[in-house]
Parts: C-alpha cells; sequence; structure tokens
C-alpha cells in the first residue's frame, strides 16, 4: 500500500489548487488594462472615490458661497458668477455625490453581504461608472470656462428655458444630468436584481441584511423616481432647441409643468438619499450593540413605507405656488405622515443600543451624531409641512438649514460612519481611531455651527440665493458664525480624507471580522482576494457569524457551494426570489475596455448636442450604438460547453437560463417599468394641459390624423404579435419560422412607427405654434422611436439565430426582446388612446 509522503495534506493540497485556479479567474487586470476591469472591488472602489471627489468640489464650492455671505456688502463675487457657484454647488452634491455614493457603496459591499461572487451585471456596472465620471467632470468642468449653469439645481423656467436669458449653461445642465442619470438607473437595475437573484442559499427574503431591504427599496424608487425627470428634460430641452413652448404661457405652456415633474423627482430624491445612509446604521448599530436589530420587521415595513409615501409628498415643495387649499391640505398631511415610518427607524435604533451592551467606537460616534442631527432636521421638516408656516419661510435660509440638517445628518454623517466600518472590507486595515475622533467633533461641532444659525437668519429674513445683503438687518453676526462653522466642518472633512489616503505599508491588517458583526461581508480574509467569498455558505440566519457555528472556518476551508473555478470562469450563484433556492451557477463576464467605449460615445451624444454639432453628435450616436450592440454579442447570452455544473454539495446547476427564472429577462421588466414610468410623466404632462385650459385640444389647434393613428397602432400591434409567436416559434424549433416572423414584425413596426409621425406630419401640426401640437408630437416621436428600438432588436434576434447564438434551448434573447414588445405594444395603445379617443370624450 502506498503511504502520502510526511507532512503532505490531500486536503490541503485540494484547498490550494481551488484558490490558484480562482484567483486566475477572478485577476484583477495589471497595467494600462487595470481600467478594463468591470469586477465590483475595482468599480465600486472608482465610483466612491469618485463620488468624493465630486463632493470635495462641491465643498469648496460651499465655502465660496460662505466667503461671500460673510459680510455685508461682499464684493469677493460678482452676482453672475455666485450664480453658477451655487447652482453647481447643489447640483453636484445632489446627482453627483448624494446619489452616486449610495450607488457606489452599495456596488462595492453588497455581493460580499450576500455571499455572491459578484452582481450579476457587471459589465453594466462599469459602463455606469463611466457614464458617471464623464458626464460629471462635462457638468463641473463648465465652471472654467464661465459656462456653468446659473438657474439653480432645480433650473426653474421660464428664466432656464429662455436661451437669452440662460446661456449655454441650461444645456449643460439638462445633457449632462441626463446622461448621469442613465449611470444611476443602470446601477439601480443592478442592485435591484443582484439583491432579488444573487442571494446565498437559505437567506429568504425575510432574512436578508437590513441594508440588501434598504438598497432594495431604494433601488425600486429609482427605477421611478428619475424617470419624471428625463421625461422633464426632455420638454426643456425640446423647448430650449427648437422652441416648442411647453413652459411658455404665451403658447399654452405652464411653467408649473416643470415644477411637477422636477419634484415628482426630487422629493423621492431625498429619501433616496437618506434610506440608504440609514441602512448603514442599521448595520453598525446591531454591531456595536453586539445583539441582533431588534424589530426587524418593523424596520422594513418602515423603510417601505417610507418609500411609498416620499411620492406623494412633491407639492411639498410648491406650497407657494397658488395651489388649492384641498391640494394643500392633502399635500401637507402626507408631508406630516412620512415622520411615522421615519421615526419608526430612529426608535428600532434606540430600542436595539438600549438592550445591547454598546461598544465605544468612532462608527458609533457619527451614529449618535445621525440621530442628533436628523431629529433636528426632522423636526423642521414637520415645521415647513404646515402650510402657513412654509410660506413665511419659504425660500429663506431656514430651508437652507431644514435641508442640510437632513441631507448632512441624514446623508453625510452616516457615510461617514460606514466609512470607519467598512473601510478593513476594501483596504485590509483600519483607519485611526484617534483622527476619528478629532475628525468627528470637528464635523459635529463646526456642522452645527454654520447651519444651527440660518434656522434664525431665515426667520429674521435672509433670502436664499442672494449673493449680498446690506447692513443694519441683524444678519452680519450670523452669516459669519455659519462661516466659521463652515470652515470647521471643511477642516474635520480634510482630515479625515487625509487619514484614507495617508500611507499604511507598515500598518498590519486589520483581524478578520475586526467589529464582531454577524452578517455575511465579514466572511472576506484581510486583505480580501478579487473574488469575494471563498465559497457560497448555506444560510439559516439573520445573522450566521453569531448563530451559526463554524461557518466561517467552513466558508474559508472551500467547504460550501463554488469552491472551485475548474473551467477557469468567472461564476456566481442564482437563487429564487423568495426562498433562495439555488437554480443556476451564472457565468459573469470578465475585464473588458468595450463598456468604456460604450459610454464615452453614448457621452459624446449628449456632449455634442449640447453644442449643436449634429454631425459629430450623430456619428458618436452610431458609434455608441455599435459599441452597445458588440458589448451584448460578445458579453451576453453565451452558450456553455455543457448544461450544467456541480457547486458543490452534491448539488447540479445549468449554467443557462431564459424567460422569467434569468436576471436578464428581470433586468428588461425592471428597465422597462422605469421606461414606462417616464413615458407615463409625458402622459401626464397632456392632461396637466387639459386641467390647466378651458379648452384643451384647442378649436383653432388641427388634431392628429385618426386613421394615421389607428392604422400606426394596428401595425405595431401586428409586429408584437408576430414576435410573440416568433418566440413560440423558435420553442418549437422552428428557426425558419422564427427568422420570417421577425422579419415581417420588423417590417411592421418600421411602417407603424412612420404612419404615427404621418399621423402629426400630414395635419400640418406645428408644434411650435402651441403646446398641444408640441405635446402631441413628443408622444408620437416618443412612441416611433421605441418602435425602430424594437425593430433593432427583432433584427439582433435574427442575427442571432442565423449564428447558432438563438436556438431552441438558448433562447434567453428572444425572451428578453419579447418582454420589451410587450411594453411596446401597452405603449402604444396608450399614446393612440389618448391622441385620438381623449379629445372625442371632451
Amino acid at each position: 500500500m502506498n503511504e502520502a509522503p510526511a507532512g503532505h495534506d490531500p486536503d490541503m493540497e485540494r484547498r490550494r489548487g481551488q484558490e490558484k485556479r480562482l484567483r486566475a479567474a477572478w485577476a484583477t487586470p495589471r497595467g494600462w488594462r487595470y481600467w478594463s476591469a468591470v469586477n465590483n472591488t475595482e468599480v465600486g472602489v472608482w465610483y466612491t472615490a469618485t463620488s468624493f471627489a465630486f463632493m470635495l468640489f462641491a465643498g469648496v464650492l460651499g465655502l465660496l458661497i460662505r466667503v461671500q455671505l460673510a459680510v455685508p456688502d461682499n464684493d469677493f463675487m460678482t452676482g453672475p458668477f455666485y450664480n453658477q457657484v451655487f447652482t453647481l454647488h447643489g447640483t453636484v452634491m445632489m446627482f453627483l455625490f448624494a446619489v452616486p455614493i449610495f450607488e457606489a457603496v452599495a456596488i462595492t459591499i453588497m455581493p460580499q453581504m450576500l455571499a455572491a461572487r459578484d452582481l450579476p451585471f457587471p459589465r453594466l456596472s462599469a459602463f455606469g461608472y463611466w457614464c458617471f465620471l464623464i458626464g460629471g467632470v462635462f457638468v463641473c468642468g463648465s465652471i472654467f470656462f464661465g459656462a456653468a449653469p446659473d438657474g439653480g439645481w432645480f433650473m426653474y423656467p421660464p428664466l432656464s428655458t429662455d436661451p437669452e436669458q440662460a446661456g449655454i449653461g441650461a444645456d449643460i445642465w439638462l445633457l449632462g444630468l441626463s446622461f448621469i442619470e442613465v449611470a444611476s438607473i443602470a446601477a439601480a437595475v443592478e442592485l435591484i436584481v443582484g439583491t432579488l437573484k444573487c442571494r446565498p442559499p437559505g437567506m429568504r427574503i425575510n432574512m436578508i441584511p437590513l441594508y440588501a431591504w434598504y438598497i432594495l427599496v431604494v433601488g425600486v424608487m429609482i427605477v421611478f423616481a428619475f424617470p419624471p425627470l428625463i421625461a422633464g428634460d426632455i420638454l426643456f430641452e425640446m423647448e430650449r432647441m427648437f422652441d416648442w413652448p411647453f413652459f411658455d404661457p404665451r403658447r399654452g405652456g405652464d411653467p408649473l409643468l416643470w415644477q411637477h415633474l422636477f419634484w415628482i423627482f426630487g422629493h423621492p430624491e431625498v429619501y433616496i438619499i437618506f434610506l440608504p445612509a440609514i441602512a448603514v446604521v442599521a448595520m453598525i448599530v446591531p454591531t456595536f450593540a453586539q445583539r441582533p436589530i431588534f424589530g426587524y420587521s418593523w424596520i422594513v415595513l418602515a423603510a417601505v413605507g417610507t418609500g411609498f409615501l416620499s411620492f406623494g409628498l412633491w407639492v411639498h415643495h410648491m406650497f407657494a405656488t397658488g395651489l388649492p387649499a384641498v391640494s394643500l391640505g392633502f399635500f401637507s398631511a402626507a408631508s406630516q405622515a412620512v415622520a411615522i415610518p421615519t421615526g419608526v427607524q430612529i426608535f428600532v435604533f434606540i430600542a436595539t443600543l438600549l438592550l445591547g451592551r454598546v461598544v465605544s467606537s468612532t462608527p458609533m460616534l457619527f451614529v449618535w451624531g445621525t440621530l442628533a442631527v436628523f431629529v433636528l432636521g426632522g423636526l423642521t421638516g414637520v415645521m415647513v409641512a404646515l402650510a402657513p408656516f412654509d410660506w413665511q419661510v419659504h425660500d429663506s435660509h431656514f430651508i437652507v438649514a431644514h435641508l442640510h440638517y437632513t441631507l448632512i445628518g441624514g446623508g453625510l454623517f452616516p457615510i461617514v460612519a460606514g466609512i470607519y466600518y467598512f473601510f478593513p472590507l476594501v483596504s485590509g486595515k483600519k483607519l485611526s481611531d484617534r483622527l476619528g475622533k478629532w475628525v468627528f467633533w470637528l464635523m459635529f461641532l463646526g456642522f452645527n455651527i454654520a447651519f444651527l444659525p440660518m434656522h434664525v437668519s431665515g426667520l429674521r429674513g435672509m433670502p436664499r440665493r442672494v449673493f449680498s445683503y446690506p447692513e443694519g438687518l441683524g444678519l452680519e453676526n450670523l452669516n459669519l458664525v455659519s462661516t466659521i462653522g463652515a470652515f470647521i466642518f471643511a477642516a474635520g472633512f480634510v482630515l479625515l480624507v487625509l487619514d484614507v489616503v495617508r500611507p499604511r505599508r507598515g500598518q498590519p491588517y486589520a483581524d478578520t471580522n475586526p467589529w464582531n458583526a454577524g452578517t455575511l461581508e465579514w466572511l472576506i480574509e484581510m486583505p480580501g482576494e478579487s473574488w469575494g467569498v471563498r465559497s457560497v455558505p448555506q444560510i439559516s440566519s439573520r445573522y450566521p457569524l453569531w448563530e451559526q457555528e463554524g461557518l466561517a472556518r467552513q466558508v474559508a476551508e472551500g467547504r460550501c457551494y463554488l469552491p472551485d473555478a475548474e473551467e477557469g470562469r468567472r461564476e456566481t450563484l442564482i437563487t429564487t426570489t423568495i426562498d433562495a433556492l439555488p437554480v443556476q451557477c451564472l457565468r459573469v463576464p470578465g475585464p473588458t475596455f468595450i463598456t468604456l467605449w460604450a459610454a464615452a460615445f453614448t457621452g459624446g451624444v449628449f456632449v455634442f448636442a449640447t453644442f449643436h454639432w449634429w454631425f459629430a453628435t450623430l456619428v458618436s450616436g452610431i458609434l455608441g450604438a455599435g459599441a452597445i450592440l458588440r458589448w451584448l454579442w460578445t458579453g451576453t447570452a453565451e452558450i456553455p460547453e455543457k448544461p450544467a455544473k456541480d457547486i458543490g454539495l452534491g448539488v447540479t446547476l445549468p449554467l443557462y437560463m431564459s424567460g422569467p427564472r434569468s436576471v436578464g429577462w428581470w433586468a428588461m421588466f425592471i428597465t422597462m417599468m422605469g421606461d414606462m414610468a417616464a413615458f407615463a410623466s409625458l402622459i401626464f404632462g397632456y392632461f396637466f394641459y387639459w386641467t390647466i385650459h378651458p379648452d384643451f385640444p384647442p378649436p383653432d389647434q388641427p388634431d392628429p390624423s385618426a386613421g394615421w393613428l389607428g392604422l400606426g397602432l394596428v401595425l405595431l400591434l401586428g409586429a408584437w404579435w408576430l414576435t410573440v409567436r416568433a418566440r413560440g416559434r423558435n420553442a418549437a424549433g422552428s428557426p425558419g419560422a422564427l427568422r420570417g416572423a421577425l422579419a415581417l414584425g420588423a417590417v411592421l413596426a418600421t411602417a407603424g412607427s412612420a404612419a404615427l409621425i404621418a399621423a402629426a406630419w400630414l395635419p400640418g401640426l406645428d408644434p411650435t405654434s402651441h403646446v398641444y401640437p408640441a405635446i402631441v408630437w413628443i408622444l408620437l416621436i416618443w412612441t416611433a422611436v421605441h418602435g425602430i428600438l424594437g425593430v433593432v432588436m427583432q433584427l439582433y434576434c435574427i442575427a442571432g439565430s442565423v449564428a447558432g447564438r438563438l436556438t431552441p434551448r438558448y433562447d434567453i434573447d428572444i425572451w428578453n426582446v419579447t418582454l420589451f414588445w410587450h411594453f411596446m405594444a401597452l405603449t402604444a395603445f396608450l399614446t393612440v388612446a389618448v391622441l385620438a379617443l381623449f379629445p372625442m370624450a371632451v
């Protein structure tokens, strides 16, 4: 009998081989190819660092504002430049920091928290990051050329829509932020699908970490909140570029429509910022209380309730616009009602801390600061929810103070707590506790010194958005104190940045799970590997590191699911949405530059359109479309070399899935829900004009041709039916019938889209003459463009069938295209119903 040599450990050799193959499969590219990385361990860090860079830029602008307002009659800045500074300060803080930072942190830590190797669409995350970077640099760089937007971060018309009053800065704001919103929605799709489908086996929906619950709620909020702003941006830019009068009262438009669309986005955005930050608190509090969260179900319901109620509060920002009293009463009550779920969350944290034995730490310092500052911001929020009080303080520094107490107390302080808490996950080392205490007290004291006096100055009449004020109003000392506080706060933040970026070569790595937390992200070794978790565990509790004995050792030894990468591919588990039963071993794509090129060319469309360079816009659009198609062709719907794989523990899973069980189908469904939200916002615009005009449609304006509308609808519904039939023919093993149905469907879709355009073109609807033909044209263009996009998808499926990528067994593309056409058919039906049938009804 052969005996193993002395010191030979077969189990250790097996583990070393597995780790070597995993390390090779998940290796981060080196040199200049480093920027082709797509996995969360790299993209999440880029995203976070870039978000903070934009935040520092906006912070410098904020300090310039405070210098200008420190003394009366100051000439530190001119009025026009001050307008650019305060507009860009608010824009960058809201669009380039507050929302992106939550997505950045979530992309970084969510895979570890769910014990997943990566999120399901790593290239989508990378694409979103490059869109964010390009758009952010474009918007921020405008101030160095004197071309920054100057109409406030809300860009109210009619001044902002008038090309003579607002220069190119308004276009930079509109098109630059529209491009950035692409990044936000892309990240939201990634995070929703990741939370629902990439959980470890056993982690039922009622067992996921609270952070994941919050991210799921906020991801859904983004899908429904950002599209109304995109719809508003379309109307806004069409007025600026082509003189379509959506906000011009002289031709039937109304500036209030912009306010409605903006604040339907803007008020949920406050909670889109607040909820992910509170999610960080929800992870820190149990860790340092050393006990499970008290009232898990209550806090989940509160998070969902906050997200739901936030969509009913947008008129909270429009109390001074002359709305009917009944509307004021309803929205005032809704604004106060949202304090209930918010209060539940605060009380849950306090109860957990009281029931536990709190361990003192820097992250907990910032949690205490969060609770103190946000509660005060919430109290002033209830005050301004009362319409009579809001009328007194509207557009004063009281509102500035309330906004910053809410967003910094509810947003920034928790983020800084999260930096100290999660920093070992990223670098393997802790930040300095001694410096952390200095950072906290400088930030906490500086913040309150800066913004607490603004409540008083606002009540004394200090207006927002003014660059100077005279002596003798009793505002001098208050403004000077606020300026001093702002610089103290900035000093604390600079100290934090220095602590983050300082060299740590001699500092030892932190222990594994340095805070003795109970959730899965702390399974990671110090320093962590790019593969994330060593093997995917079976979960049976909400705090598995506390309640599942020996789990960390089993994971580290590769005794759970997916311990190896035998084929050298990046893989992660896909589980069912509710019960987290494993259903697929998903192959995720590796490094590529195609996402960078796709973002660059797509960004070129927005940048070139800003300056009306139409040929460059067209070329960039074609190149961008080509890059996206190549990305889809080479990085999705890959046919595996074998149908299934043994993932360990005696479980074998398929490598390919399509239809509602696949992550691609879920991504398409979520994306189309956002698309329908934008379309619904345009429909909202149509009926908004109907409510403000006694005769809408106006009798002196031609109506779109009912005959052409009907023909367009019939043709588009025919294209939809043929697409559905093509999916059935493919499943039956008839590739010829699939291609024929799709080809005929593409012809019908093209003709149907043309018929819709003809319905407005032939009767001579002039979109510059009145808002009625303008909104008709917008709805028809929206539907026709979606029809042509559907044609591209149909042709893509034909190409896939010819190339052998689309077969009866491997049919994810036709499933996703059919899902798109379901939404397309609904869009066409609603468009024709509104434009052809509604005028008859009135």
